[in-house]
């Protein structure tokens, strides 16, 4: 089996266990609809690359076989158990919860090849529903039966996650605004935005099973591959096809949001707030794509965004240095590399 194959193997079963832990500690209650809509965007797909960090980076410190312990009773590092499922959850509801409002600010009419919730649904109720999902993040975060303490230690980094996203989407609305942007105040606003949940996902096994030494590396592997993840986002945005992408490609580049790539062209010379004719997602076209997309390579940005996204995965990998040498510690590993090798 080649390592992309170990890692989509991963991945699958780990998502499959996710989805029948989302359906446990997510039911449907009344009011129904606001329920169904809080479900909406975790049922219509998803890889559930966050929770799987979770898991194999819980399995990783455990020094366990992976899938050999039981997720809802794991060992933790003074012999007893609890929950790491229910953390899992918790972080994908959290993600589920910014897809919701991210369509909302930037009026997105699909998300993973649906309609967006606002659109299925109704603005105030896809509004409720993305608040019912943050608060039940936290109530799940409460369920894993850690012992007080460490309870705490992990719902605080869930609620700075929660901040600094905030942080790093009103960043990223700023910087459409603005003429210019460097490449590090672009790596910091993704840093915030994305990544610092990858970290979350990376380090809260760390803090809720006992491990304390591996909480910072984790976190610091979590951040490096979380902004690359965000670097393969913004080239998937520009390079893969609409009916893959499961939304609009280009859109980013129609709708003026800052990405690295666009960062690195201003700075050569390429008029990027003019790069597409179309004003609107609608309108545009797969040739005035093609087109924006050869300006872009013309000037090596396309090939700079490529470079930085290895870079950091480089950098994530090297702090996994502290974890013992087994296989959950492979996986995170090549899921690492996976993430900008991905072509969707």
């Amino acid at each position: 089996m080649s390592r992309q194959q170990a890692v989509e193997t991963a991945l699958e079963r780990r998502r499959r266990l996710v989805n029948d832990a989302i359906v446990e500690d997510l039911p449907i209650e009344e009011p129904q609809r606001l329920y169904e809509a809080s479900r909406y965007l975790l049922e219509a797909g998803g890889k559930r690359l966050r929770p799987t960090i979770l898991l194999l980076a819980a399995e990783a410190l455990a020094d366990v076989e992976p899938q050999s312990e039981g997720y809802r009773a794991f060992p933790t590092a003074d012999g007893n158990e609890l929950d790491v499922m229910a953390a899992a959850v918790s972080i994908e509801i959290i993600q589920s919860f910014t897809l919701i409002h991210d369509d909302i600010m930037d009026d997105d009419d699909m998300r993973r090849g649906v309609p967006a919730v606002h659109r299925e649904y109704d603005l105030s109720t896809a509004i409720l529903a993305g608040d019912t999902l943050y608060s039940k993040a936290f109530e799940n975060m409460l369920g894993t039966g850690a012992p007080a303490e460490r309870s705490v230690r992990a719902l605080s980094e869930l609620a700075t996650t929660c901040t600094e996203i905030c942080e790093g989407q009103s960043l990223d609305i700023e910087f459409e605004k603005r003429a210019a942007v460097t490449p590090d105040e672009y790596l910091g606003m993704v840093e915030l935005k994305t990544a610092v949940l990858y970290a979350a996902a990376a380090s809260i096994p760390a803090v809720l099973l006992g491990y304390d030494d591996a909480v910072d590396p984790l976190h610091s592997y979590g951040l490096d591959v979380g902004r690359a993840f965000q670097i393969q986002d913004d080239l998937l945005d520009l390079t893969t096809p609409t009916e893959k992408l499961g939304k609009q490609r280009g859109s980013d580049l129609v709708e003026g949001k800052r990405t690295i790539i666009t960062v690195h062209a201003r700075d050569h010379g390429i008029d990027v707030d003019n790069l597409v004719p179309s004003d609107t997602v609608e309108e545009v076209t797969e040739a005035e794509i093609d087109e924006a997309v050869a300006k872009l390579e013309s000037v090596g940005s396309i090939e700079y965004a490529r470079s930085t996204a290895q870079e950091l995965v480089d950098s994530g990998k090297s702090h996994l240095d502290t974890l013992p040498d087994n296989e959950a510690h492979n996986l995170l590993d090549d899921i690492a590399d996976y993430l900008i090798e991905r072509e969707y």
